[in-house]
């Protein structure tokens, strides 16, 4: 159990925290959520031990293992593989004290042996390569040396790292920047069986509603808990929002009427008595504030001068780096001016490559790009944000582009983006990343483009400011195509999908539910190819060798299956009630005095099922490894 008492945390002069109280307990799952510069990576901090509270108290577990994600990667020598088994640190331990060992101390031996099985570290290499796959690593490239990946594959290989450790608390922020789809509901599916206590900063709403079980929000220095997913969050506020109106509105009509009586009555002798009562009231009453949603965000694209049709075709198009090994051939595309597309594939397939070939940053390796009269491209990729002059201001920015415009227009156009005052006008070189990115789409609504090219435009955004531009997004009057693994993004602004995949562009007949049924089909047919034995036999010989296997392989799993039916029986009802029991361990009145007795049993059952689980669990899986030796041919 993890609890923050009566807590205050500064950042220099800026109050982060004032006074909160918190308590986070075993095996919950909770989204942080809040503004931009709220302290959600502060907390990550205090809780990581880099930052301590200036006033209260944080109380930790004895021998807490804490896991997170490393914002850099050194350029190393070694594997992918070795590199994510170093997020095992009693495994790297127990491996370097075995490498050292003297011949004749041989009980020193048989205890870290004994050690290294209780940890399952037998099998910790086949668990960091089914983490690397998951997360879209080849077999080949598990060897590759970490030095060779480039910066987001690297992110991958930090995230895989603190995924190995054998944490009793994971610590995530923004794990989905860096993934394509396939992998982020990779990771979602990882996350359900994550037995630990999990604390995840996102702004990708449908990952928080597939992974979370509470909604942590910062706001104003305060922390406030709502049960639910983001979804449930969302509805929770509103009707906070609504009741605290409600307040607020009464509390005002009070205060008129009191002040109303003081002004009519104070000078009169007769009633100066009751009018001073009224003033110490006054005085004495705890204001309540208004309640309001402070998106500071308020944009829309401009409309645009004209749009031909279509905005642009590609004939018999190649594209890439290399002609003589094109990532995309064989286009034949033709974009309307209606169109609203999501471009979908795995990371590589090419999406990147197509979006900048339609905007003109890499030519055509071969084939034609014909535009239409009057086509104006608004190009957002996130390598743009490096091309912005990091001595300059907001306001310089926007008057390089557009010098005729009122210097007032553009602060107020600014303001939309919650550029206001020193921000519109200083350097833009302390910005953080999801400033430069606001900074850098604005610049482009600004030019009244009539086809958006978006190659994952909410990185690094808070959820106000995606939702802002998802909005903008579906009064946009040009065509938009997008890159994204926002889903909420993607359901909310776009009407059809592209596909790309092993080279070529398609569309896709389906929506992103399919896709992602689609997508799981195509993983699990990759797998079984990889297994499948393409040796020079004769055909006739490999069928004949075939057939004889699974007759050999069915009689040796017969056994084996019946078990794991067996422990499957045992197991749900035994799942069923420790989910009970872990349900009401999170109720925070069964922590006070009076129903010590009942936590107790409460505590005493759950660490019994748990067990009974664990032992079920463990056979369960020597029977899985056992059955996948056995596969059949």
């Amino acid at each position: 159990m993890i609890r923050l008492k009566n807590l205050t945390l500064l950042r220099g002069t800026k109050q982060l925290l004032d006074r909160v109280d918190l308590t986070l307990h075993p095996g919950s799952k909770t989204g942080l959520v809040g503004a931009n510069g709220a302290g959600k990576s502060s907390l990550f901090a205090l809780l990581r031990g880099e930052l301590h509270a200036d006033t209260g108290d944080l109380e930790l577990p004895p021998r807490l293992t804490i896991a997170h994600v490393a914002q850099e990667t050194p350029a190393l020598a070694i594997s992918a593989l070795d590199y994510v088994l170093q997020g095992d640190a009693e495994l790297c331990r127990i491996e370097s004290e075995l490498a050292t060992i003297a011949d004749h101390q041989g009980h020193e031996h048989a205890e870290l042996l004994a050690r290294l099985e209780a940890i399952d570290g037998y099998s910790a290499r086949a668990r960091a390569g089914k983490l690397l796959a998951g997360l879209g690593f080849s077999q080949e490239e598990t060897a590759r040396p970490v030095s060779s990946f480039s910066g987001g594959w690297r992110m991958r290989l930090n995230l895989a790292q603190a995924l190995m450790c054998r944490s009793d608390l994971l610590l995530l922020d923004e794990p989905t920047n860096h993934l394509d789809l396939e992998t982020v509901v990779w990771l979602e599916n990882w996350l359900s069986s994550y037995q630990g206590m999990l604390v995840v900063i996102s702004h990708d709403r449908d990952f928080l509603d597939n992974t979370v079980r509470q909604i942590l929000h910062i706001e104003r220095a305060q922390l406030n808990l709502y049960t639910g997913n983001y979804a449930d969050f969302e509805e929770q506020k509103a009707q906070k929002l609504a009741l605290q109106q409600a307040a607020f509105e009464k509390q005002q009509r009070e205060i008129a009427h009191l002040e109303s009586f003081i002004t009519r009555f104070k000078a009169k002798a007769s009633k100066a008595k009751q009018a001073q009562s009224r003033v110490k009231s006054l005085e004495r009453m705890e204001r309540i504030a208004a309640a309001h949603v402070d998106s500071p965000f308020s944009f829309a694209f401009r409309e645009p001068d004209s749009s031909p049709n279509p905005l642009l075709r590609i004939e018999n198009g190649c594209a890439g780096y290399d002609a003589a090994r094109p990532i995309l051939s064989g286009l034949n595309l033709s974009l309307e001016k209606t169109a609203r597309l999501g471009l979908l594939g795995v990371n590589g397939a090419g999406k990147s490559t197509l979006i900048k070939a339609l905007a003109g940053e890499r030519p055509l390796l071969s084939g034609q790009l014909v535009e239409g009269k009057g086509l104006k491209i608004g190009y957002f990729a996130q390598h743009q944000l490096e091309h912005l002059r990091l001595d300059e201001s907001p306001l310089w920015h926007l008057q390089k582009i557009d010098p005729a415009t009122r210097e007032q227009d553009h602060r107020n156009y600014l303001g939309g983006f919650d550029f206001h005052g020193d921000m519109a006008t200083g350097p833009i070189a302390p910005f953080s990343g999801g400033e430069k990115a606001r900074l850098a789409l604005a610049l482009l609504i600004w030019q009244k483009p009539n086809l958006l090219l978006l190659d994952e435009p909410t990185n690094h955004l808070d959820i106000e400011m995606r939702q802002a531009l998802t909005l903008a997004m579906q009064d946009f009057e040009g065509a938009l195509i997008v890159v994204s693994h926002d889903r909420h993004l993607l359901r909310a602004t776009v009407d059809d999908f592209w596909l790309i995949e092993n080279g070529r562009v398609r569309p896709f007949d389906g929506d992103l539910d399919d896709y992602t049924r689609y997508s799981q089909e195509q993983r699990a047919a990759a797998s079984s190819e990889l297994r499948a034995s393409s040796a020079g036999q004769d055909r006739k010989q490999q069928k004949r060798d075939e057939a004889e296997a699974r007759q050999k392989l069915a009689v040796q799993r017969k056994p084996l299956e019946k078990e794991l039916q067996q422990i499957e029986r045992k197991m749900a009802p035994i799942s069923s009630e420790h989910a009970e029991l872990s349900r009401r361990l999170g109720e925070e009145g069964l922590y006070e005095a009076a129903r010590k007795d009942e936590l107790q049993q409460v505590l005493k059952r759950e660490a019994e099922l748990k067990a009974e689980l664990d032992e079920l669990e463990l056979r369960w899986l020597e029977l899985q490894e056992q059955l996948e030796a056995l596969q059949v041919v």
